[in-house]
């Protein structure tokens, strides 16, 4: 109850018109930048942060939510009608999705395809009403020792779930944390490895390093690879609308496991993408027409949207009640939730009441406003597509170097942005992930501060992370993910070995 009062204190917030202006202009935003190559979700906030920094927390952060969730439609928008994925989740759409805009049932998949996205990430923000106050209430007992443990417990998470070589994790969470200790050490005050610059007094700030890393490395992604716009066009009605929606009830289970699927990839480091094809295989492995899967069944576009969806929504829970971003966009709304002197985590429930649950009401009001939007807009956006390469990668280009610029005013935030936009981009011919580079960079110092505090604490002793229940349980929990992929390892060539063996005992 005391959950929903504060919910309604919050709409009264969210719903004043100068946030409703922001809501939309951001769902605009974000539309535009899931629809156009090399940007996305993280790009798009990491581009546009910096146009907030002039504003009242509470407009710039539902402003900067609002970028997501138009970012997580438009992307929909590219995978049906061109083929084109919009982000790494949106691949599972275009399985179904683009058959179907190819047999003319363009409209019909991206309603399909909207209304999944609002379902789950109305599941999500669900989540975050009830859960996420429970959590930082929880989180309210802890100290420098189990803030260490959680930090810990994320990094082997992101470590022991991650999809990716476990070693190419390893390396960009490394290079993360080699470039948060860059400037000056807060504990003891000396300076570390700024090499007599004065520039790197300050460290790397990480908008800088995000805008490089994600905005410029897609630039040079896509100029490589090349963009060719094939595709239907879209005429999306009232009567298309509603006669979808009176066929999607008959999907409630395929909604109902997907949002439970994305609600906890998303609260766990396992991604919108990883939520994505399992919602699509789940829903491939309980479907009655599992065989037109791929040819362009609506329950194929449906599962993988409203998956992404609901994990990219339910990543916001850690980071405002634990101050540790489950995703990459979380990560970069934590660092711009710094950048405005306030800190994530079960404090910010206790001394910013206004702000949190104006953030959360906008988050219904966001989404809901978004489908709308994007459901009246689908033509006018997919035109954008039809705009030559050549003239859009110059004016995000533009966009990314007066971000960087806006940082700190100085020349050399652009000279690094580029920069990083090579390394971006030679990590991602690798195929090393940026997001665990990206977590280590937004909390290194902060694990580091609280390890060296624990250590302060205890005069050196180790086992202070098993002095209690709390820290030990996390600490142990956090040593069997990390390890867990290696017994999966074991106990899969355990039974190779047993299915070998008695396979040759049965040809003997």
């Amino acid at each position: 109850m005391e959950e929903l009062n504060a919910l309604m204190g919050g709409f009264a917030v969210a719903m004043s018109w100068h946030n409703v202006g922001l809501m939309l202009v951001g769902i605009l935003l974000g539309i535009v930048v899931g629809v156009l190559p090399g940007l996305g979700g993280p790009n798009g906030v990491a581009i546009l942060l910096p146009l907030t920094f002039s504003m009242e927390p509470t407009s710039a952060i539902i402003m900067l939510s609002c970028i997501y969730w138009g970012a997580l439609f438009g992307g929909a928008i590219t995978s049906i009608l061109f083929n084109i994925p919009g982000e790494a989740w949106s691949v599972a759409t275009t399985f179904d999705g683009y058959p179907l805009a190819q047999q003319g049932e363009a409209g019909r998949a991206l309603t399909s395809a909207f209304t999944g996205s609002f379902l789950g990430a109305l599941a999500g923000v669900l989540l975050i009403t009830f859960l996420a106050p429970m959590v930082a209430k929880f989180a309210l007992r802890f100290g420098p020792p189990e803030f260490f443990a959680v930090y810990f417990l994320t990094f082997c998470s992101f470590i022991g779930m991650g999809k990716e070589a476990k070693a190419k994790i390893v390396i960009a969470m490394c290079i993360g944390f080699a470039l948060a200790a860059v400037g000056m050490d807060t504990v003891s005050g000396t300076l570390r490895m700024t090499f007599g610059s004065t520039e790197l007094l300050r460290g790397f700030d990480f908008l800088v390093v995000v805008i490089g890393l994600f905005g410029i490395s897609e630039i040079l992604m896509t100029m490589e690879e090349g963009v060719a716009f094939r595709g239907k066009r879209a005429n999306i009605d009232l009567k298309v609308v509603l006669k979808t929606w009176a066929e999607l009830p008959r999907y409630w289970m395929t909604l109902i496991r997907s949002s439970i699927i994305g609600c906890w990839l998303g609260v766990t480091p396992g991604g919108a993408t990883a939520a994505s094809f399992m919602g699509y295989g789940v829903a491939k492995r309980f479907s009655r027409q599992r065989d037109t899967f791929g040819k362009g069944n609506v329950e194929g576009v449906i599962a993988p949207e409203c998956a992404a969806h609901a994990a990219g929504t339910s990543a916001l829970l850690p980071m405002l009640a634990l101050g540790i971003p489950g995703s990459a966009t979380a990560a970069v709304l934590l660092g711009g939730l710094m950048i405005w002197g306030l800190q994530p985590g079960p404090l910010l429930f206790a001394e910013q009441k206004t702000f949190v649950w104006g953030l959360i009401a906008s988050m219904y009001l966001g989404n809901l406003a978004g489908l709308i939007v994007v459901l009246s807009t689908v033509p006018l956006f997919a035109a954008i597509l039809r705009i030559p390469f050549a003239i859009i990668a110059p004016l995000i280009l533009v966009v990314c170097a007066i971000g960087a610029f806006t940082v700190h005013n100085a020349m050399f935030d652009v000279w690094l942005m580029l920069i990083f936009g090579v390394i971006g981009y030679v990590l991602k011919k690798l195929d090393y992930p940026l997001a665990p580079l990206v977590l280590a960079l937004v909390l290194g110092d902060r694990a580091e501060d609280a390890f060296r505090q624990t250590m302060l604490m205890s005069q050196g002793e180790m086992n202070v992370f098993w002095s209690n229940g709390l820290v030990g349980t996390i600490m142990a929990l956090a040593i069997v993910i990390l390890v867990w992929p290696v017994i999966g390892g074991l106990r899969e060539k355990t039974r190779r070995r047993r299915m070998v063996s008695a396979h040759e005992g049965a040809a003997e």
